[in-house]
């Protein structure tokens, strides 16, 4: 498959393009829940889908390619519902379609590790001088490029461009990402197209394995929208998963193992999930390097060596008319590793009343300590 490489111009306008848009990136936040329901991640990539609509009938080959899929996504063995979450919360933040989120399940099958014989790597499969030419750092010891921050950060900032250049259309920039965009800007000039109402499938001097790309992530994306009529699959989601951060590791820290050791975390599932570091080994470097790893619930994991050490308990966070809780009104003091959708689900709630009830958004991060709101203001007691 072939490569994308940004040319001299393609860089400067990146570049241009990157300076005056910020793309949010998920951080760690003491706090913030070690995991959440698998069924939270599956619908936030639902509720991101730019094309959502399904053809039963369209794209049967890549269908049965990728038939596997929801089952990896099921699997409680796997890291691949953690990535794939991990993924497509950079992609809201960034406010881009969830379809890119299927990118890596094309490329590496979610494998951080992953190596093609041709020099591609990691998640999104970047050969060096595509990540080079988007800041990922390649050293002794260190290959960016498996680092599933490092990666995923480049990924979406460049799809976020080309989502820009091509008036938001999520079919020409994955053709762009794949072949270049000179290529796709010169497909839609000899078809006499303009990118704001482009057809795809009529760019005729695009190679069909661009086009094809674009039909591998719908398909995808098909078959994960009729998984959910398996019963049997939505119960296999129906569990806690980690909640992946990006963590900056501290000056001095020398291998994966000990850091892991001093902040709580696994060994084998950070060494996993980070192969950038050969061997476990943090090769020295004269930017911050950082890991992904679960949630630690309120464990500082970034900026220090130290064991975590108990907080003292955050402070309630401020919600509307919440100042003064009348008493005959239910509230939910959360605790650790709660999320909002195992407290909607323990009292028979659905999240979006929840969040309402308390003026929180989806992408709020709960602490323990905080009160919840488990009746609405026009219940009894919140009259006005």
């Amino acid at each position: 498959m072939r490569r994308t490489r940004l040319r001299a111009c393609a860089l400067a306008c990146w570049l241009v393009l990157a300076s005056a848009t910020v793309v949010a990136e998920p951080v760690s936040r003491p706090g913030q829940a070690a995991t959440r329901n698998g069924r939270e991640i599956y619908a936030e990539f639902r509720a991101g889908l730019a094309d959502p609509a399904c053809d039963t009938a369209s794209s049967p080959r890549w269908r049965d390619h990728f038939a596997a899929a929801p089952s990896k996504m099921a699997s409680p063995g796997s890291d691949v519902l953690p990535l794939f979450g991990y993924v497509v919360d950079a992609l809201r933040a960034a406010n881009l379609p969830t379809e890119f989120a299927l990118i890596p399940f094309v490329e590496s099958g979610y494998k951080p590790g992953a190596r093609s014989a041709s020099g591609p790597a990691g998640l999104w499969q970047m050969i060096a001088v595509t990540a080079r030419d988007h800041h990922v750092l390649i050293r002794p010891g260190y290959d960016g490029r498996l680092s599933p921050v490092d990666s995923t950060q480049a990924a979406v900032r460049y799809l976020k461009t080309l989502h820009g250049m091509f008036a938001g259309d999520w079919r020409l920039a994955v053709m762009a990402y794949n072949a270049g965009e000179y290529r796709v800007f010169d497909a839609l000039k000899r078809s006499g197209q303009l990118a704001r109402n482009a057809d795809p499938e009529k760019l005729t001097s695009m190679s069909g394995i661009s086009q094809a790309y674009v039909r591998k992530l719908h398909a995808l994306s098909c078959v994960l929208d009729q998984a959910d009529d398996r019963d049997t699959w939505l119960q296999a989601l129906d569990r806690p998963v980690p909640v992946l951060q990006a963590m900056t590791l501290p000056a001095g820290a020398t291998h994966l193992d000990a850091w892991s050791a001093a902040t709580g975390e696994d060994p084998a599932v950070v060494r996993r999930l980070n192969p950038a570091f050969s061997n476990g080994r943090i090769a020295q470097s004269n930017q911050p390097l950082q890991v992904l790893a679960p949630g630690v619930g309120d464990a500082i994991a970034s900026g220090s060596n130290a064991a975590p050490m108990a907080s003292a308990p955050a402070q309630p966070e401020a919600t509307a008319d919440a100042s003064q809780p009348n008493p005959s009104v239910r509230t939910h003091v959360v605790g650790r590793g709660e999320s909002l959708w195992t407290i909607a689900r323990h009292y028979k709630l659905q999240v979006a009343d929840l969040l309402s009830r308390n003026a929180l958004k989806s992408r709020s991060v709960l602490r323990p300590g905080m009160v919840l709101r488990l009746d609405a203001a026009t219940d009894e007691g919140y009259g006005e």
